[in-house]
């Protein structure tokens, strides 16, 4: 449902303070001020506005101390980086997308072709566009490693070699790990942006440790009879 909107000033004093009005239907009166310091309210229709522009004036002293109280914290700290903007290019399975940001509810992300659409309500809001991106990414991670580790998995099934715990993280110096202890494979968030064929590489590299928990020849031995072309999956991963 769409609702209507308008801009006003109201004077306090010296002070000039500008909200946004909208046109809800709402019991109260809500009044509440964003971290980018806009003003906003919510009334009913009802509600005359000259009552919300003396409601402001009731509340100058309280909006005046969080404005200037945001003011003083956006120069302590640095701004954002214009991010997540129109023909952004983003990495996804060793393919460059070009991202195209649409304002619009509901708020989504998809796969378009060449294009990565994101839909969202608030275009300038950075932070909110990379939480929505990021989610999309973890659940695109969650959805192929499984399906790359299953595949995997029938491999290592006959050799007696339980499913493992299969996690996913960011990784500052490797793209995978095992622990054959505990049973558990953790992959780096980043490998989304490499080629199917070189995820495939990282899997069987980490599930082979459970046969081979060190990196002796017959570790790559193994890894070569059922992967011929691992050091061209290895070189290109790397290229990452």
């Amino acid at each position: 449902m769409k609702y209507t909107s308008e801009t006003r000033q109201v004077k306090c004093g010296l002070a000039v303070i500008d909200y946004t009005l909208t046109r809800k239907p709402v019991k109260n009166i809500n009044l509440r001020i964003k971290p980018d310091g806009k003003v906003l309210i919510s009334a009913n229709k009802r509600v005359p506005v000259s009552y919300i522009d003396n409601l402001i004036k009731d509340k100058q002293a309280y909006i005046l101390r969080v404005l200037k109280k945001l003011e003083e914290k956006q120069k302590q700290e640095p701004p954002l980086p214009e991010k997540y903007k129109d023909g952004e290019r983003l990495m996804i399975l060793g393919s460059e997308k070009t991202l195209k940001v649409m304002e619009g509810s509901p708020e989504t992300v998809s796969l378009d072709g060449e294009w990565v659409v994101l839909t969202v309500k608030n275009k300038d809001d950075i932070k909110h566009k990379e939480n929505i991106v990021n989610r999309w990414l973890k659940e695109l991670q969650e959805d192929l490693f499984s399906d790359i580790c299953r595949e995997t998995y029938r491999i290592f099934e006959k050799y007696g070699v339980e499913y493992p715990v299969i996690k996913i993280r960011k990784m500052k110096s490797r793209w995978g790990s095992c622990q054959p202890q505990k049973g558990i494979i953790t992959l780096n968030s980043k490998l989304i942006e490499a080629p199917r064929k070189c995820i495939e590489y990282v899997v069987l590299h980490e599930f082979a440790h459970f046969i081979h928990p060190d990196h002796s020849k017959k570790f790559y031995g193994f890894i070569e009879r059922f992967m011929p072309d691992w050091k061209e999956r290895k070189k290109e991963l790397n290229r990452l």
